[in-house]
């Protein structure tokens, strides 16, 4: 009857720390945990395609993580997109002439804005817009042009 006991004890500490994993492994994979700066600023930028962008997701300079997508909105008198970025205030002398890029971490992971900053001596701050920008790519978009590109000039688009 001990080792019964003995056994029904491992096995549920067992489930608990598989569980406990998952929960931590959620929250890396939901962007939940991290990056909750006590002195930051928002600047923002306008994509005319965001593609599968998400709040909360990365702002990163050169693979760094130095911010999150604060929020998303669209406007209807420019037809494009408003992302709004909240910058570690550690991190606030981007030129104003920096570029932002919506890219996909890997094949098919998440979407993040990488910013390349530029060469002006003018810094962004608070309420400042990123006037260059690159809207994502989109998948089907690009594999209709090339199917319709390769039709159009009386190509096979099998290889």
């Amino acid at each position: 009857m001990k080792t019964s006991k003995t056994t029904e004890l491992m096995v549920g500490m067992f489930i608990a720390v598989g569980a406990a994993g998952l929960f931590v492994l959620a929250m890396q994979v939901s962007n939940l945990s991290g990056f909750t700066p006590a002195n930051s600023y928002t600047i923002t930028a306008r994509f005319e395609n965001i593609g599968g962008l998400k709040a909360r997701s990365p702002v990163t300079v050169g693979g760094v993580r130095i911010g999150r997508v604060a929020s998303i909105d669209y406007d209807n008198d420019r037809f494009e997109a408003i992302v709004a970025l909240e910058m570690d205030g550690k991190y606030d002398q981007f030129p104003d002439d920096t570029t932002a890029s919506i890219y996909t971490a890997g094949l098919l992971g998440e979407q993040y804005v990488s910013l390349e900053p530029g060469g002006s001596e003018d810094v962004l701050a608070e309420g400042s817009e990123i006037d260059l920008t690159q809207s994502a790519l989109v998948l089907e978009k690009l594999v209709s042009k090339f199917l319709f590109d390769k039709a159009a000039e009386g190509g096979d688009p099998e290889p």
